[in-house]
């Protein structure tokens, strides 16, 4: 069978990056051919149509999740997130091909226009993703449906129990005292700030979001009056935001704030703060240099959003006047989180549909699958960057965590926590 260019440009790139495992491709002529070593994982991509090859060919970062939500590539055997862990776990071995550099190149010259996100254009952009819907969460998330990274102490343990370790590891961070104001920006559905409320004597705790459907769940899970009577809930930017605060904290936030407003952020956490107070930052970041955001997800999942490195991001923070205390690198806890969200999003995949509708799903299964495969395989980790406007302000070792969680784990057990 007489094979294309570009179907044999593909199968040459593909044989480069499946080695291990076992990657059948049938494309739009016809031929089957098997890629890898013969091990796991295995799965069967087939293509449609010839577009659909020179597609993935000149752009496959891009391109793979559109074709796979618009069925002109079929997985047959196996599942998407197969074929990406095959794609992806070698993938740093093999040098970028010209078009791509090409294209690269080109995403990272615009990457600024593509985040130059002003408080409408960041609501707007909220709005995309956050407010599809409290039921299309609740198929996945936990019951305090925390959307962010879980922190797993032992093996074998919950996403609920994770997700509540992660709280109690960036509560014992904060080093909450009595009395003490605390925002939370970027929210969420509250359960920072529910949680915050529940173990610590603080005064008032404030937590800002631009999704409108996060806001009204917020204040509808504020049952307890003890609760609501430390508690407020606002649809507000943070750059809109007044103090002062003595703790701050921001989960999963910072990754849409832009790479040209890193400085403004920053800037204005420390006017937020005052003399002695203690900020927690926990994002999404890559461990090597500063890239563009990923095509696919700027267009379908996050538009502004953007996965900074260290380097973009510990300047703005010396430029604003704040020191950094600790900072600590959650590497491998996202992958289980992930997996676990997206083996609950597949066994509930009727209900995503009934939400909405067939593609919908797809774009959420690869969206799950490559987040998942960009933990495991790629140079992506979540950050925790502890920030304080004086240095004497943080104890000098660590050992004030293990004390701080005992105490946090004490306060969890008390009676109506």
């Amino acid at each position: 069978m007489n094979r294309t260019i570009s179907q044999n440009l593909l199968l040459n790139a593909l044989q480069k990056l499946v080695r291990q495992g076992s990657l059948t491709i049938s494309t739009a002529s016809g031929e089957s051919v098997t890629l890898g070593d013969g091990g796991t994982p295995k799965a069967t991509m087939r293509f449609t149509d010839h577009g659909a090859e020179r597609a993935l060919l000149l752009d496959p970062e891009f391109q793979l999740g559109e074709l796979f939500m618009d069925d002109r590539i079929v997985i047959d055997d196996g599942s998407i997130y197969d074929v990406l862990a095959l794609i992806l776990r070698d993938a740093d071995n093999v040098p970028p091909s010209l078009s791509e550099r090409m294209v690269d190149s080109f995403r990272y010259a615009i990457r600024r226009v593509l985040q130059y996100n002003l408080p409408g254009r960041s609501k707007s952009n909220v709005a995309r993703h956050y407010d599809l819907g409290n039921r299309l969460y609740d198929l996945f998330l936990d019951q305090d449906r925390q959307y962010s990274c879980a922190y797993f102490e032992h093996p074998g343990q919950t996403l609920e129990e994770a997700q509540l370790a992660k709280k109690r590891h960036i509560a014992a961070k904060l080093l909450v005292e009595p009395g003490n104001r605390i925002l939370d920006i970027g929210c969420g559905w509250g359960g920072m700030v529910r949680y915050l409320a529940s173990v610590t004597d603080a005064e008032r705790i404030t937590g800002i979001t631009l999704s409108e459907e996060q806001l009204a769940a917020a204040n509808g899970m504020l049952d307890k009056p003890e609760l609501a009577e430390k508690i407020s809930f606002r649809l507000e930017d943070y750059r809109t935001t007044e103090g002062p605060f003595e703790r701050i904290v921001s989960v999963g936030m910072f990754e849409h704030v832009g790479v040209g407003f890193f400085d403004i952020f920053f800037r204005k956490c420390r006017d937020l703060l005052t003399e002695d107070g203690v900020m927690l930052l926990h994002f999404i970041g890559k461990c090597d240099v500063p890239d563009f955001n990923h095509p696919w997800l700027e267009k379908y999942i996050f538009p502004g959003g953007h996965l900074p490195s260290l380097s973009e991001v510990t300047p703005a923070i010396e430029r604003a006047g704040l020191f950094v205390t600790d900072l600590e690198v959650l590497r491998l806890h996202y992958v289980r989180t992930l997996q676990i969200w997206r083996e609950r999003f597949m066994a509930r995949r009727d209900a995503a549909k009934a939400l909405y509708d067939e593609r919908f799903c797809k774009m959420w299964e690869f969206y799950l699958s490559m987040a998942e495969a960009a933990f495991r395989f790629e140079n992506v980790a979540v950050f925790q960057i502890q920030l304080a406007r004086r240095q004497d302000k943080v104890p000098l070792t660590r050992d004030y965590l293990s004390r701080q969680k005992e105490a946090l784990r004490q306060r969890e057990a008390s009676p109506g926590l």
